[in-house]
């Protein structure tokens, strides 16, 4: 029977140990926080969204632009469907919603933390509190961990699930970034993905908190005048610029980021062609003939939008809407399906969902997860160069990754 060390306690780490300790390994978790699975608390706003019910192998390599089909090997073992039904088996109903995304039944994620801590330790992993610091690493092969505190973990096989940097507190801080280069792993360097976006216009802080539901976005480079993304959904302005799910997602397509290069266009009235939706104006105006322009927007816009809206109207907000001209009220439909916000940069990366980066995939077997350079190292999760867009996918790939290295493992004792 192998001795088995997983570093890190969260998706998965806990996936990577409950599989290998379920055919035969002894299997010791070293985790640095009180308790595992904290980042999965948190993700989905609390609600965890589990997985995506993405049925097609090659749609979910394709939802995951950063080396994707090095996961081909990982996907094709434990899919989607494999997923939900571990937890369904665990006791954890799910369900699902717009856009694939599946979700616990109860809607909280704890279910789903508490249903992995679960799955480990019924299996017979040993779950004990410590950060690991480096490998023990002889004649080319791993012999097992030394933490921080001076202990030493011996094994025949050790699985790095340390996840990346973002949600630092949740203790994501690049541990594994440096205990793979020590080793002589190659790590591209940590980047944020999935992540809030700074902006240039002055009139983001004033609309600190608004949330904009069922807008579409057109994410624009500047410097090809290309379309690099499309989505529908929810944005919420920030006091530095924008976020939400469409932002989040639109960040993993920002590569090569330079100030200014890219612009989001927001259709704050997608289900309105500028035709029909110059129509609609003309029937508000002609509602309140003699109503300042300021004041006729209420019915068609949120209440902290419509200041900003006639500001960059160009109209004055004290003019009556029977004066407002033809073209003036032409541009002002352009200007709701047009609505722009020019991004500056991403926002750090602790405040990032998850990091892009990570230990060099070519150094990596993909129909293992172990380690082209020490024998017995494997790695899983997000500490591996590979992410993916929201949606669940990128829980997809720490359940997926975690099972194939805790299948993979074996005795080298």
């Amino acid at each position: 029977m192998g001795v088995v060390i997983v570093v890190g306690g969260g998706a998965s780490g806990l996936m990577a140990a409950g599989t290998a300790a379920a055919n035969g390994s002894s299997v010791t978790l070293l985790e640095r926080n009180d308790r595992p699975a904290r980042k999965v608390l948190v993700t989905g706003k609390g609600r965890c969204n589990v997985t995506n019910s993405c049925k097609e192998l090659d749609k979910l390599i394709e939802a995951v632009p950063v080396n994707g089909r090095f996961l081909y090997g990982a996907f094709s073992r434990f899919m989607p469907s494999d997923t939900i039904n571990f937890f369904e088996s665990l006791g954890v109903p799910l369900k699902v919603e717009r856009g694939n995304r599946v979700f616990p039944v109860s809607d909280s994620a704890r279910d789903i933390a508490d249903a992995l801590v679960r799955f480990a330790s019924e299996n017979g992993v040993k779950t004990v509190k410590a950060r690991a610091k480096e490998l023990i690493i002889e004649n080319g092969a791993v012999r097992g961990v030394k933490s921080f505190d001076g202990r030493v973990f011996h094994a025949d096989s050790v699985i790095i699930a340390t996840g990346g940097m973002s949600y630092p507190q949740t203790g994501s801080t690049g541990d594994g970034y440096e205990i793979a280069r020590a080793a002589g792993h190659t790590v591209v360097p940590p980047k944020p993905s999935l992540v809030p976006l700074c902006a240039h216009e002055g009139f983001c802080p004033q609309l600190m908190g608004l949330t904009l539901k069922n807008i579409a976005i057109k994410v624009i480079n500047t410097e090809t005048n290309g379309i690099v993304y499309n989505d529908f959904g929810e944005l919420l302005f920030t006091h530095f610029g924008v976020s939400g799910p469409v932002v989040l997602s639109a960040s993993s397509h920002m590569r090569d980021m330079s100030r200014k290069k890219f612009v989001i266009s927001i259709d704050l009235k997608p289900a309105l062609t500028v035709e029909q939706l110059d129509a609609r104006i003309l029937r508000d105006f002609s509602e309140s003939l003699n109503r300042n322009f300021i004041n006729s927007l209420n019915s068609l816009l949120p209440k902290k939008l419509v200041p900003v809206v006639v500001r960059l109207s160009g109209i004055a907000p004290s003019q009556k809407t029977n004066q407002i001209t033809r073209e003036q009220r032409r541009r002002l439909a352009e200007l709701l399906k047009d609505f722009r916000v020019t991004v500056t940069g991403f926002r750090p990366v602790d405040e990032a969902v998850i990091t892009s980066g990570g230990v060099d995939v070519s150094e990596i077997d993909p129909k293992t997860m172990e380690s082209r350079l020490i024998g017995g190292l494997f790695f899983a999760g997000e500490v591996i160069d590979v992410d993916a867009y929201t949606g669940g996918f990128n829980l997809q790939i720490a359940f997926s990754t975690g099972h194939l290295a805790g299948m993979s493992v074996m005795s080298r004792g």
